[in-house]
C-alpha cells in the first residue's frame, strides 16, 4: 500500500499535529446530543461505602446502567446474599460475586495495538487461533478487553481496556465515534461510485454517510483511497465498497477516536497517556 499521507484540500487530515481530539462533522452541521445521567452518582461517600454498580463497573464487568440491569436481575451477590436493590452501598472489603466469580475492583488499564493481519478481536477463540491476546501482555492478572473489532483480515488501531463504562461509550452509535481507514481496492474507484459513495450507502436499513473520501493513491491510483466514517456496523467499510461490486484487498485503520498509529509499529502496543485518557474520556 503506498505510504502517501492522506490530505484532502479542506479535510482534517492534513493537519501538523496527530492530536486526539473530537472531531467535528464537516458533511453537515448536525451533531450528536451529549447523553447524561440526570443524577449524576458519587462513587464513595464519607463512610466509604461505595455503589455496587460502581463497584461492578470498577471490575471491568460492564457499565454502571449494564450493573443495574444484572443487580435488578438477581445475579450479583454480596456477601453471600442476592441483592436487587438499586441504589445499594457496600464496603470496599465486601464479598461480591457474578456469574461464579469473585469481583475485585481492579485499575484501570488503556492499551493502544497496531493490530496485524490474521488476529482474531477476541479475548479468547474456542478453535484456538491467534488473538489480539497474544500480542498484548501485562504484568500481574490485570484482564483487558477489545473495544470495538476489527475482521481478521484489517489490520490499525485497537484499543483495549478493562473500563466499562469507556467501552461502552465508544462503541455505542449515539457517540459519533469517528475511525478513519486506508482502503486499497482490486480496481480504480470511479468517480461515479466515489460521488454515490459520499451521499449515503444503505446497509442493514441504515444508511451510512461517510464524514470524508478521498483519493490517496499516487498520481492516477484510484485504487487506494482513505474513507472516514462514525458507524458502528460490522464490516462496514468492506460492505460499503463491495455494494459497489469492488472488492478490498487491503484495509488498515488508522484513526480510531483521535488516536492514531504514530510511532507505533504493527504488532507492538503501548499504554495510553493520562492526556490521551482524557481526551477519551471527553468524546461525546
Amino acid at each position: 500500500m503506498s505510504k502517501k499521507k492522506f490530505v484532502k484540500k479542506s479535510s482534517p487530515y492534513g493537519r501538523k499535529k496527530d492530536k486526539p481530539s473530537t472531531y467535528k462533522k464537516t458533511s453537515d452541521k448536525k451533531t450528536v446530543q451529549s447523553i447524561r445521567d440526570s443524577k449524576p452518582s458519587t462513587p464513595t461517600d464519607t463512610s466509604g461505602l461505595i455503589r455496587l454498580n460502581k463497584f461492578i463497573a470498577n471490575s471491568g464487568v460492564c457499565s454502571r446502567r449494564e450493573a443495574d440491569i444484572l443487580i435488578t436481575a438477581g445475579s450479583v451477590s454480596v456477601n453471600g446474599k442476592i441483592v436487587t436493590e438499586l441504589g445499594t452501598k457496600i464496603k470496599p472489603a465486601d464479598v461480591v460475586v457474578y456469574n461464579g466469580e469473585r469481583l475485585r475492583a481492579e485499575k484501570k488499564v488503556y492499551v493502544l495495538l497496531n493490530k496485524p493481519k490474521d488476529y482474531i478481536t477476541t479475548a479468547t477463540d474456542p478453535q484456538g487461533r491467534k488473538t489480539v491476546m497474544d500480542l498484548v501482555k501485562l504484568p500481574g492478572n490485570q484482564r483487558i478487553f477489545p473495544v470495538g473489532r476489527l475482521d481478521r483480515n484489517t489490520t490499525g488501531l485497537l484499543l483495549l481496556t478493562n473500563d466499562g463504562e469507556l467501552t461502552k461509550k465508544l462503541t455505542h452509535p449515539k457517540h459519533g465515534v469517528r475511525k478513519l481507514y486506508h482502503v486499497q481496492l482490486d480496481k480504480p474507484l470511479t468517480k461515479t461510485d466515489f460521488n454515490a459513495i459520499l451521499q449515503g450507502v444503505d446497509l442493514d436499513e441504515e444508511k451510512v454517510i461517510p464524514d470524508e473520501l478521498a483519493y490517496t493513491g499516487k498520481e492516477n491510483d484510484k485504487t487506494m483511497v482513505g474513507i472516514e466514517l462514525h458507524s458502528g456496523q460490522n464490516r462496514v467499510v468492506r460492505r460499503i465498497f463491495e455494494s459497489f461490486n469492488y472488492k478490498v484487498f487491503r484495509l488498515d485503520r488508522v484513526m480510531f477516536a483521535g488516536l492514531t498509529k504514530k510511532d507505533l509499529p504493527r504488532g507492538k502496543w503501548r499504554y495510553l497517556s493520562e492526556k490521551e485518557v482524557s481526551f477519551l474520556m471527553m468524546v461525546k
